[in-house]
């Protein structure tokens, strides 16, 4: 019944769509709920336009949009010899659809080095529309479309040009024309706090992911992936054009061909959680792994900062380090100096560090050692400084500061990346960067910020829009600051945090000292949180309301809940869990004046199992975390089971 339903949908789909022109690309996901067109229109005597659209599950999603990009090559074009070209007012215009194409269905899983999920599926259907110039200046543009289950992808691809002409990129003429209403949880800038607004209301571009209400309960994201020789392409409502959003180019792009743009993803779901749980399309869209031995040095986990830039800070932090779990440790800014200028040396330690024996002792407890290093010191000195870090023992570099918009600075991030997996250093970038999947390729890339986290002190519902928008793009250096007096969140709050913020480096404690901690109990959720994950589940929750995460490690399920500025009632159905087993729950919640610590978290421990349902009475910006771990019947005797009170 399903197939015939998808072919039916299908076909209602297709006869909209230029009914007798072979010449249009049409593809459904292998389930048939997605579905993208492409096919272009004659709208004067020598002008063509390139158009698609998007449903789901037979509704809108993508009205009819323009799609292509503008070039200006008329200067290569002279330089190279093509001095006779007529230009068109649009480069797309003269360009006609010659044939269409689809592929076999591909359906294959792989094993990421570190994820949120340790399997991944790649299933989709594909299709590439090829157009070219009949005016004998031998331009070609190719679009590729996939359609996965879990939303639809395209990007433009130029093959070789016979005369080598260079390709001078300067608009993206793509364009999401979207149903009236649709509204977005949109940001100016990558560490930004949330506007909701709808999408006529866009004034000034705004990031991606961007997060879509439509009319009618439908949700969408509109994203990108394999951005690492491109530039910075936002959305900006159209001047001219009704519920539509135009695709904004940082700079131009210069092209060598063959070429391949980034991939433009449009996902599509019925639940905004299903939005994050989906975005391995992300991933799947990028390259594989091209680092051989990734796998012998590329090691996830915790990581706290050192503060003091001192010896004898570092070696109390390491000791804290050790004691609790964390196996790396970052000194941050200054630790050379001056760290915002040319004038810097980042090969050159100030006097009260001994860089050298803190790196040894690290080794002697288990604690590898991070440092900042500044985008001055990086232009300057990076191919020196890099084999150097190595050389002392150094194990990853957080680059601070680093320019990426344009295409340019694009290339030159990315090839930094590229050039610390040579010398076998980890990174982290911090500030306006945000990921498209380039880590699956070098995962040496951990984690990067491009988030407006703990150390801005955002309230408890902006920490609930996050996991539904930024977090759709992928991992987020979001800064736990567990024990700093300026939160706006209470302390079970920013343990769920450390969960839901999806991070294979996480950092906790960022602005905190070993001598901060009183022996509260609950940093044992510290202790034995993983960044790393087999599953998740995204179990309840919509932007800035609330959310409710659990994510599995082998054997034991860890359990996050957020809520906003308001507080809330939320229940957790532990119907995830395997059914022929008892769980120890490990529960950590906000227990008010009643619990005698600063940070005021009650610790309970209660037996439960799959059939049971968690009860949360959720005091206003806080939360909650829970560990659930198998037990046996000589293990259970110590604890009592969870009768359905309200925790």
């Amino acid at each position: 019944m399903k197939n015939i339903n998808s072919a039916i949908m299908m076909l209602a789909f297709s006869s909209t769509l230029l009914a007798g022109n072979t010449k249009e690309l049409k593809l459904a996901s292998p389930n048939g709920t997605q579905e993208i067109a492409f096919y272009q229109k004659q709208v004067s005597p020598s002008v063509n336009e390139l158009y698609y659209r998007v449903d789901y599950k037979g509704n809108s999603v993508i009205n009819e949009s323009r799609a292509g990009l503008e070039l200006d090559n008329r200067i290569w074009e002279m330089a190279l010899g093509a001095r006779d070209l007529k230009q068109p007012a649009c480069w797309m215009d003269n360009l006609e659809v010659d044939s269409v194409a689809y592929q076999p269905e591909t359906n294959i899983t792989w094993h990421p080095l570190y994820g949120e999920r340790s399997t991944v599926h790649d299933h989709y259907k594909a299709a590439t529309l090829y157009l070219s110039k009949k005016d004998n200046s031998g331009y070609r543009l190719n679009i590729e479309v996939r359609a996965y289950d879990e939303g639809v992808a395209f990007r433009y691809f130029f093959p070789e040009h016979p005369k080598a002409i260079f390709h001078k990129v300067v608009g993206d003429l793509t364009e999401y024309t979207l149903p009236e209403g649709t509204k977005a949880w949109t940001e100016q800038w990558a560490q930004a706090f949330f506007e909701y607004l709808d999408i006529n209301d866009i004034k000034h571009p705004v990031e991606r992911a961007l997060t879509l209400e439509l009319p009618g309960g439908t949700w969408a994201a509109l994203a990108d992936a394999d951005v690492d020789d491109w530039c910075l392409t936002k959305y900006l409502a159209s001047t001219d054009k009704k519920n539509t959003l135009t695709s904004v180019m940082y700079s131009p792009v210069d092209v060598v061909t063959y070429y391949a743009t980034p991939w433009k993803i449009i996902m599509v779901a019925d639940k905004p959680g299903e939005l994050l749980e989906h975005n391995d399309i992300i991933q799947n869209l990028n390259p594989p792994c091209e680092i051989p031995d990734a796998a012998s040095w590329v090691k996830p986990g915790k990581i706290m900062r050192e503060t003091t830039i001192t010896t004898e800070g570092a070696i109390a932090t390491i000791d804290f380090c050790a004691a609790h779990n964390i196996p790396y440790m970052l000194f941050d800014w200054q630790w050379y100096m001056p760290c915002t200028s040319h004038d810097g040396d980042a090969t050159k330690v100030v006097a009260k560090l001994d860089m050298p024996r803190v790196i040894a002792y690290g080794k002697e407890k288990g604690v590898g050692i991070w440092v900042y290093v500044n985008q001055h010191a990086l232009m300057k000195q990076m191919r020196e400084l890099f084999p150097l870090l190595r050389q002392w023992g150094i194990v990853g570099v957080k680059s601070g500061f680093v320019q990426y918009a344009s295409h340019r600075w694009a290339t030159w991030m990315h090839d930094m990346v590229r050039l610390a997996a040579e010398n076998h250093l980890l990174i982290n970038i911090h500030d306006e960067y945000r990921p498209s999947g380039f880590s699956r390729t070098y995962p040496n890339l951990l984690t990067q910020e491009g988030i407006c986290g703990n150390e801005e002190f955002p309230d408890a519902t902006h920490n609930v829009t996050l996991p539904f928008t930024r977090m759709i793009n992928g991992a987020a250096d979001y800064t736990i600051c567990y024990y700093d007096k300026r939160l706006k969140t209470t302390h079970a709050h920013q343990l769920a945090a450390s969960l839901v913020f999806y991070s294979p480096l996480q950092t906790i404690f960022w602005y905190d000292k070993p001598s901060f901690y009183n022996g509260e109990p609950e940093i044992e959720w510290f202790e034995n949180l993983q960044t790393v994950f087999d599953n998740t589940k995204v179990l309840d929750g919509a932007p800035g309301k609330n959310i409710t995460m659990a994510r599995r490690k082998g054997q034991e399920w860890f359990v996050a809940l957020l809520t906003n500025n308001n507080g809330s009632a939320e229940n957790v159905s532990l119907s995830f869990l395997d059914k022929d087993k008892t769980y120890l729950a490990c529960i950590y919640t906000d227990g008010g004046e009643k619990v005698k610590t600063k940070t005021q978290v009650k610790c309970t421990y209660l037996l439960v199992k799959s059939t049971q349902t968690i009860k949360f009475q959720l005091k206003p910006s806080g939360g909650a975390a829970i560990r659930l771990i198998p037990v046996d019947g000589k293990e259970m005797k110590k604890y009592k089971a969870y009768k359905g009170q309200k925790l």
